[in-house]
């Protein structure tokens, strides 16, 4: 094995020889980020899979509203050259679709429906990218888009309450912390064996 220095440098080579690359960031030594287009994701997830980052670690997207746009998140990881691999893409926000990469990783599968029902993003070929996952019965726009208002779904789903302004101390004496300072004491006598320090 490498260094993670070497291991860094080994992918960006092999990347920019498979794809045009849009940008590159290395957040750190063992990290490192391409961002390409998005007709180029079967093609090197391919390619890195087929050499040794065979686990796909994280799937996810970033919604960017005031580029309309939604940025698609690949993390993979090499075991023997242990480096993230980040593969990053922009999509149109109206048009939200990218093709499932069930192919390569089928372990995919429920990381593209998670995707799909919190940002709305498509991915024809998972057969069940639209089902729910986690949010039964939701009917709103997917929460974690930038434009999801809570406060106005909160508003609608659930009665309004009235909180009082005025409240009741119910242990004024402090009772209750007294006893704690107790138990602090006796856990702490009991670490030293008993012995006062």
């Amino acid at each position: 094995m490498t260094n993670s220095i070497n291991n860094v440098e080994f992918v960006e080579n092999l990347v920019n020889k498979t794809v045009k690359v849009l940008l590159v960031e290395k957040p750190d030594k063992n990290q490192i980020s391409f961002e390409i287009a998005k007709s180029d994701i079967h093609h090197l997830l391919s390619v890195l899979k087929t050499s040794g980052w065979k686990q796909l670690s994280y799937l996810s997207a970033v919604d960017w509203p005031e580029e309309n746009k939604f940025e698609v998140v690949y993390v993979l990881f090499n075991w023997d050259q242990p480096v993230y691999v980040q593969v990053r893409t922009k999509i149109d926000r109206e048009e939200a679709e990218v093709d499932s990469i069930l192919p390569i990783f089928p372990g995919a599968k429920y990381y593209e429906r998670e995707c799909h029902e919190f940002f709305g993003i498509k991915f024809p070929g998972n057969p069940e990218y639209h089902k729910q996952l986690i949010l039964e019965q939701w009917d709103d726009i997917p929460p974690l888009r930038k434009d999801f208002d809570p406060s106005a779904y909160s508003d609608r789903k659930f009665p309004s309450r009235e909180y009082p302004q005025d409240f009741s101390v119910k242990d004024p004496a402090n009772q209750r912390k007294a006893k704690r300072e107790a138990r602090k004491e006796r856990a702490e006598s009991l670490r030293t064996g008993g012995k006062k320090q």
